[in-house]
């Protein structure tokens, strides 16, 4: 199986040399890297050609690389039902510079490009309504990249007084977080039967 998809890997290579800058196959997925300047016209290739027919997009989704300049890996997931394989397209791009849309490739894409640029904050442009989809109203920042603080910046509670929903910044109700080590339940100061073996 995997000489196939190494094949379909070179194939796609060899058809689409300014756009595709390479290819591998991990643990049975084919996995193929593009230029982002060019990912409608391999997306179109992937659709159309008859040694690939992906003509179905199971996701779209991003990778946040914060050490990298071009930060972000586009992932994109694509089945042919008709041959029955999958294939896995990447294209890097960073905070600034917007990756073409799929929506007229790929009428799917619709959502899975909204919800990218709404956790990441990927931008595609040609998308018809690109705001956000996932995170509520007035939301800022974006949630799944590396950057962004676990405790979000503001937390939402319903106030009964105003009965309304209220967001106020966040407050960690414990800073710091003292250890009884004589506790039982925190830890003892004597040795456990068999724990000198170990050392």
């Amino acid at each position: 199986m995997d000489h196939l998809l190494e094949n379909l890997g070179a194939t796609i290579k060899t058809a689409l040399p300014a756009c595709v800058t390479g290819h591998e196959v991990v643990r049975g997925e084919l996995t193929v890297t593009a230029r982002a300047a060019d990912i409608v016209k391999v997306a179109t290739f992937l659709r159309d050609d008859p040694a690939c027919l992906f003509s179905c997009v199971i996701d779209i989704t991003a990778v946040d690389w914060p050490g990298r300049a071009q930060r972000f890996d586009v992932v994109y997931h694509l089945l042919s039902p008709r041959l029955n394989r999958r294939i896995r397209v990447k294209a890097a791009t960073d905070e600034v510079t917007p990756v073409a849309s799929l929506i007229d490739v790929f009428h799917g894409a619709d959502w899975y490009e909204r919800e990218t640029y709404d956790l990441y904050g990927v931008l595609f442009t040609g998308h018809p309504d690109m705001r956000r989809i996932l995170t509520d109203y007035g939301f800022e920042g974006h949630p799944l990249r590396k950057d962004f603080p676990l405790t979000g910046f503001v937390e939402v509670r319903y106030d009964d007084e105003q009965k309304r929903v209220v967001y106020e910044p966040v407050r960690l109700a414990q800073e710091f977080r003292n250890f009884d080590f004589l506790s039982p339940w925190e830890g003892t100061d004597y040795v456990l039967p068999g724990d000198e073996k170990a050392k």
